[in-house]
């Protein structure tokens, strides 16, 4: 099954849920495979992984291949892949708009080869609706979308589900949403729990019962190249996505 984690508001906690969710998965022993889409290449990071060849860049310009070229790299955790993103990728919308026909399905294709190798590949898509995103949604079986427990967060998920209709329409019509993330969740405002109350108005079910709290060894992880569960598992934050991961297997397989 591959997973887009989406929202074209930055610092939503997407990249975080990404990380955290496929490194938590990969620790009970599913083979997991992280992709990072966005040039700032914070996913790589988050895993200790700094390179600038060999990309997702070159495999979606054509200039790598998934199973000759060493795109696939290892993390410290044995069953958690991820093919690194680079700076260069900020440039692949251009590059990708030139190609004539199917530039939307460059990553479902590229990614044929393998997806039958991995129990789940997590896609950890840019903060934008464009190209990239879209070849994202093309390849996906399903969203994950964190969401900021703020009304701006809120209030950008229509451009997403227009987004997503129009993939539904025209490239990926079995595409769904797995499910909503509510992200630096503070039980104590009136504000999140007032958000919280209106998007499982409109989304129901879709919405994660497990939040996901602000906490300190969440947000220093990443400086250290390592997801929460080897920084720091008796944090709020890994047992925040642990309990996070138990719901999303349980609810994968329900679905399956």
């Amino acid at each position: 099954m591959i997973y887009s984690f989406i929202n074209q508001k930055g610092g939503v906690g997407k990249t975080t849920s990404c990380v955290n969710t496929s490194a938590f998965l990969a620790s009970k022993g599913y083979k997991v495979l992280i992709i990072d889409l966005d040039s700032q290449a914070n996913a790589s990071n988050a895993l200790g992984i700094h390179v600038n060849h060999n990309t997702v860049y070159e495999l979606l310009i054509g200039k790598a291949d998934v199973l000759r070229d060493n795109v696939i790299r290892d993390t410290d955790i044995a069953s958690l892949k991820i093919i690194p993103s680079c700076t260069s990728l900020a440039g692949a919308e251009i590059e990708l708009c030139s190609v004539e026909k199917g530039r939307e399905l460059i990553l479902k294709q590229a990614l044929e080869a393998i997806k039958d190798d991995f129990d789940y590949i997590m896609i950890d898509c840019p903060p934008s609706l464009g190209l990239l995103t879209v070849n994202a949604l093309s390849a996906s079986d399903a969203l994950m979308i964190p969401l900021q427990c703020e009304y701006l967060s809120m209030l950008g998920l229509s451009q997403l589900m227009y987004t997503l209709r129009q993939v539904q329409k025209y490239l990926n019509p079995n595409i769904r949403i797995e499910g909503i993330i509510l992200t630096m969740y503070d039980k104590r405002s009136n504000l999140t729990l007032s958000v919280r109350r209106e998007i499982e108005e409109y989304f129901k079910d879709k919405v994660f019962k497990t939040t996901i709290p602000r906490n300190v060894r969440l947000a220093e992880a990443p400086s250290f190249g390592l997801p929460i569960v080897k920084y720091d598992m008796k944090s709020s934050g890994a047992k925040a996505y642990n309990a996070l991961v138990e719901e999303f297997i349980a609810r994968s397989k329900s679905a399956s």
